[in-house]
């Protein structure tokens, strides 16, 4: 997947990128719900509501360049498209990592999604990133909890890796909704991206 040098001589988030580089704790994580009546009504015609919201998710991200961007040092780059990373639990009752690139079409992200999903759960040895590419995001959901916060544990300030966690779906009779979070390194997200990821998430959601 291409890459794209960022010319921070151009870029209106330089000042603020050079800022908040410099903190022991740029990370920031926003919650908010998110509608999934129609999910839940195309779970009841076959459709996985887990590969539905990996999804969205991935279109959410997409969406939003800051979410493509990324810092070697400080040097900013931009991925055209990036892969989404999700936890997959396993027959052995541990989880592994799961990578998967993001495709518009839905029938087509949904049949590679099953069958990466199906191949770490039955047992492909243990994969995590070592630092070795950061074309990704990261995702896990938590389907036991309807939380209202939640944050990750991260390696250290210069992780700036995108992290996006989603909830139990609640079922309240004329619609159903769900906790999703979305984690960020502030030197490249702001809070205007993470609400262009939210609607742009929810907007997928309403589309599949």
């Amino acid at each position: 997947m291409a890459e794209h040098i960022v010319d921070q001589s151009q870029w209106p988030r330089a000042d603020l990128f050079r800022f908040f580089r410099g903190y022991q704790k740029p990370h920031y994580a926003v919650t908010s719900r998110l509608n999934v009546t129609r999910l839940m009504h195309r779970k009841a015609e076959g459709v996985s509501a887990y590969r539905g919201c990996l999804y969205a998710i991935g279109a959410g991200v997409h969406a939003v360049p800051e979410l493509c961007m990324r810092f070697r040092g400080d040097m900013v780059i931009h991925h055209d498209a990036i892969a989404i990373s999700m936890t997959v639990p396993t027959q052995a009752g541990s989880f592994g990592y799961a990578y998967l690139p993001y495709t518009a079409d839905f029938d087509t992200f949904d049949a590679a999604a099953r069958a990466e999903i199906d191949d770490v759960a039955s047992g492909r040895p243990f994969d995590p990133n070592n630092g070795g590419r950061d074309d990704l995001a990261y995702l896990s959901c938590l389907p036991w909890l309807d939380y209202t916060s939640i944050n990750n544990a991260l390696p250290g300030p210069d992780d700036c890796i995108p992290r996006v966690s989603w909830g139990k779906i609640v079922d309240h009779g004329d619609h159903a909704d769900m906790a999703m979070t979305l984690e960020v390194h502030h030197a490249l997200v702001d809070g205007a991206h993470v609400g262009q990821f939210f609607a742009a998430v929810q907007a997928a959601l309403d589309r599949i």
